[in-house]
């Protein structure tokens, strides 16, 4: 067993908050998901995690124009400089403050960030290597309240900020002459959005009030012009500053908060150029109805002139600016709408609702989803893996199951037929069922061929269901209740109750079938196992005493072992034949648990009543997976009865528990800082305001969720294991960067001599080499090298020690690999020749099988939508062909009658000729 694996992929969440982006082609979105970034492939329908994270939950992302830098901050102001093409880290940097936006400028050479009243403009990281990536340039004061929003002109001179003052500050990106800083104002609420026009410094600020400010300047982007260095700022003479009292005057005539000049510190003399000025051309407003809805997110797409408002209510508009055309108006959810983003071409807007957790990419040209996906928005609880390793089904907190692809990441069914948390879910042995239990004491089976609910099944008596399991032939479902201490049987084929078993004088924590017999294994509180025999009228076979109360069983692959975690934060390991306990293992130490906020004892202290609430073996059965109320999950050896990794699932400071010690510095004579709640509820407005109440919801307030492992489960294929934790569903993967890990490693067994044995044509020879020294790209190479016809003789001179060994490489190769009847024929012939002695060990070897299956199987469905697709192709092309035929032979019918008619007339016309001819004759 090796444990080189290492994070992969976050499923199960697709948004939590922050800014969404598109990538330069405008083929992928880029979106914050807590304290990790998510990218999902909009053309390839795949979805893939970034191997970075940040201390706390990200607040803003910024993408440089050319695709390749990410500046990641989350709500502390810790910044993360990642290369998108290497998906690493570069550069740490700290902004001390909460930061509220970044941006890019169009040319890549600086970016401005915003935080408190300041906008920060730094210089870029360049192609060549830096001391310190962040070099600060200018900071630049206007604003008196937060800042909120920035954007660039198309030529990177100028930028704009809008603040939550009600006012939009235009500062100049160079020491221009003309425009230092200019302030607009108009609006009566905080600033969502402010953006330039094309190639022009005329603008547009949005408000939360719904209401739209168009701007007009009176100077082009070529007149602007650079400040001399040697100028010094004049006093203003007397004749100006008449004339700027009586231009004061002139405008307050005018619309209130048509014109705001800015004050320009160039002198104003003969020749030189006048400031910049703005005046307001326009205002509209997007709530005409009058009803109350804050407007929450904004993005412009200046080429087409397209605007994108969400609102707090779910609906969002298109707008045609600068005349105020409503294209569209779309409500997609009953929550607030956080994120708008539009990509390059600008067909593809994203919208982020961090209240559900969605992630929508619309096409609103023809009005139609490019991209649905939405997470569980409440704690997952549950999760299985289906027997060839493709899916992963996942039951949480808001009722929902939810079916993953494990390929592509993403989800492609979910079931809302519960009406209360999902505590359980398991696949059959089929792998075409999916069965849940829930709190709203209900067991449902649900169908993978027609996505339906299929059979309900209920109990007598209304029960809270906690446990679920069902046996390998898929006949019989079994659920544990919480309150009545039974366990319930039904038939899957029949939907009714076969059985009550009674006994437990506690819940039913956890049950469990045995994979080899119809032998079901209950945990319960009342500190015993019991195993029921399902042949023998559902007797209990065996009953087992445990040390304190039983949370979650599980049995080895083969069965020939069961794992029992209690709450003393022990594991046990018991033979289910003889019912005597072979080992145990205490973990409490191991799961090092942080202290809460709210917490009077020390972590110390607390560890002491923790304990594990999953377990699960991995796919050879040589050691067991365990996770609980901890960011740790602990992989123990059975053999050896000892911990050989921990795996930390998060580093999210955003969690609850997640630090041993508190921090001394929150600490006042009234209590934590961290337990006081900062602002007037949720400050973003709701949509329903209530009475009294104008800034928000005063009854709602912000937690820190806890953070905690509550199911476990490891792949069939055995080169991956998932975890439903607080932050999503973490899938760890084997790690592919651990390139040396000989098998049997001699002197003589060096790349080179196995390159020799291959110029020999050595073939058997060469890979039982390469296999010794166990590199892969070597391997593959060796393996490539064999002629096709060989294949067949080379795996039957195979040591047999070597064939597994050959068969996992080949199941993991094909994965990937272009050369699809290559590997297939290696497999055939490996299984062919060998496939009796393979199926003397069939336990140790069935994860190989199975991802062998998985691979085979995701070639299969990839190659049946292509040939579908040609099918179609050619029946089109040949109808079409078939079609112009018909066309063709018309216009030839058509053509021939022509001819025949012009013959026709030709004859006519040479008869006529020789009647004229005759008529001539006659008459001379």
């Amino acid at each position: 067993m090796k444990f080189a694996y290492k994070f992969s992929n976050l499923l199960g969440a697709v948004y939590r908050q922050g800014n969404l982006s598109f990538s330069k082609d405008g083929n992928a979105v880029i979106s914050p998901v807590g304290n990790r970034v998510s990218v999902f492939d909009l053309k390839n329908n795949t979805s893939e995690t970034l191997p970075v994270s940040t201390t706390k939950n990200i607040t803003c992302v910024g993408l440089s124009p050319d695709g390749n830098l990410a500046v990641v901050v989350d709500e502390d102001g810790a910044a993360l400089l990642v290369s998108l093409v290497t998906r690493a880290v570069l550069h740490h940097f700290h902004f001390h403050k909460p930061v509220s936006s970044i941006r890019f400028s169009p040319d890549g050479r600086k970016f401005v960030v915003t935080k408190e009243n300041v906008a920060l403009m730094y210089h870029a990281p360049g192609k060549q290597r830096e001391f310190n990536a962040f070099v600060l340039d200018k900071s630049y004061y206007g604003p008196y309240d937060e800042t909120t929003c920035i954007d660039w002109t198309d030529d990177s001179k100028c930028f704009v900020v809008g603040s939550k003052d009600m006012s939009t500050w235009v500062f100049g990106a160079e020491r221009w002459a003309n425009l230092i800083y200019y302030s607009l104002g108009g609006h009566k609420d905080v600033i969502v959005g402010c953006f330039f026009e094309k190639d022009s410094l005329d603008l547009y600020t949005v408000s939360q009030d719904g209401a739209l400010c168009v701007w007009e300047s009176d100077t082009e982007l070529d007149g602007l012009v650079l400040k001399k260095s040697q100028d010094k700022p004049k006093p203003p003479r007397q004749g100006d500053e008449e004339e700027e009292e009586e231009e004061e005057d002139e405008d307050e005539d005018r619309t209130e908060g048509e014109v705001i000049r800015g004050r320009a510190e160039a002198p104003k003399e003969k020749g030189e150029t006048k400031n910049v000025r703005y005046k307001q051309r326009s205002k509209h407003f997007f709530n005409k109805d009058g009803d109350f809805n804050n407007l929450t997110a904004v993005a412009f797409h200046k080429p087409t002139h397209l605007l994108v408002t969400g609102f707090a209510s779910g609906i969002f508009h298109l707008h045609e600016l600068p005349e105020f055309n409503l294209i569209h108006s779309l409500s997609i959810s009953n929550q607030r709408i956080a994120s708008v983003s539009i990509n390059s071409s600008g067909d593809w807007i994203g919208f982020g609702c961090s209240g559900m957790g969605q992630l929508l990419v619309w096409e609103w040209q023809s009005e139609s989803y490019v991209f649905k996906q939405q997470g569980h928005f409440n704690n997952m609880a549950a999760l299985a893996y289906s027997p060839d390793g493709q899916y992963v089904v996942t039951g949480g907190d808001d009722g929902k199951v939810k079916v993953w692809n494990t390929n592509s990441g993403l989800c492609f069914v979910t079931f809302t037929e519960h009406t209360s948390s999902v505590t359980k879910v398991t696949f059959t042995s089929s792998g075409f069922v999916i069965v849940s239990a829930s709190l709203d004491g209900t067991v449902r089976a649900f169908d993978l061929h027609r996505y339906r609910n299929f059979r309900t099944f209920t109990s007598p008596r209304p029960a809270q269901f906690s446990s679920l399991a069902v046996d390998v032939s898929g006949e019989l479902v079994s659920a544990g209740a919480q309150d009545s201490f039974e366990i319930f049987l039904w038939s899957m084929q029949t939907g009714r109750l076969l059985e009550v078993l009674g006994g437990h004088e506690g819940p039913v924590s956890c049950l469990c079938f045995s994979p080899v017999q119809s032998i079901l294994a209950s945990a319960s509180w009342d500190r015993t196992i019991r195993l029921w025999d399902m042949l023998d009228s559902w007797q209990v076979k065996e009953t087992l005493s445990l040390s304190s109360d039983g949370l979650s069983v599980t049995y080895r692959p083969d069965g020939q072992e069961l794992a029992v975690a209690t709450l003393n934060g022990e594991i046990s390991f018991w033979n289910p034949q003889t019912a005597t306990q072979t080992g145990s293992v205490v973990g409490r130490h191991d799961l090092e648990t942080g202290r809460k906020e709210t917490d009077k004892i020390t972590a110390k202290q607390t560890a002491k009543c923790k304990s594990f609430t999953s377990l699960c073996y991995s796919a050879d059965g040589e050691s067991v997976l365990a996770g609980g109320q901890s960011k740790f999950v602990c992989i123990y050896n059975i053999k050896e009865q000892m911990l050989m990794k921990k795996f930390e699932i998060s580093c999210n400071l955003s969690f609850d528990a997640m630090e041993e010690f508190l921090d001394r510095r929150k600490m006042t004579e009234f209590g934590s800082l961290a337990l006081v709640d900062e602002g007037a509820g949720d400050g973003d407005g709701v949509n329903i305001s209530l009475p009294g109440v104008r800034t928000g919801d005063m009854s709602s307030r912000h937690f820190k969720p806890e953070i905690r492992v509550s199911s476990l489960r490891f792949s069939p294929t055995g080169r991956s294991w998932a975890a439903t934790t607080t932050e999503g569903l973490l899938v760890y993967s084997l790690d592919g960067s651990m390139v040396f890990d000989p098998y049997d490693l001699d002197l003589d067994v060096t790349p080179a001599s196995i390159r020799k044995q291959l110029r020999l044509q050595e073939w058997a020879s060469a890979i039982v080499l390469s296999f010794r020294l166990n590199e892969k790209a070597l391997k593959q190479e060796v393996l490539e090298a064999v002629p096709h016809e060989q294949i067949p003789v080379v795996c039957g001179s195979l040591p047999d020690i070597y064939v597994e060994k050959l068969l996992g490489f080949v199941a993991a190769s094909l994965e990937k690999s272009s050369h699809l009847q290559f590997y297939m024929t290696w497999a055939q012939s490996l299984l062919m020749l060998h496939g009796q002695k393979l199926k003397n060990r069939s336990g140790a070897i069935l994860p190989t099988i199975q991802s062998l299956q998985k691979s085979i199987q995701r070639h299969f469905d990839n190659l049946s939508k292509l040939c579908d697709f040609n099918v179609y192709n050619i029946r089109y092309a040949a109808a079409l062909s078939k079609q112009k035929g018909v066309k063709r032979a018309a216009e030839e019918d058509v053509g021939e009658e022509e001819e025949e008619e012009h013959e026709e007339d030709e004859e006519l016309s040479e008869e006529m000729s020789v009647a004229s001819l005759e008529d001539a004759d006659l008459m001379l």
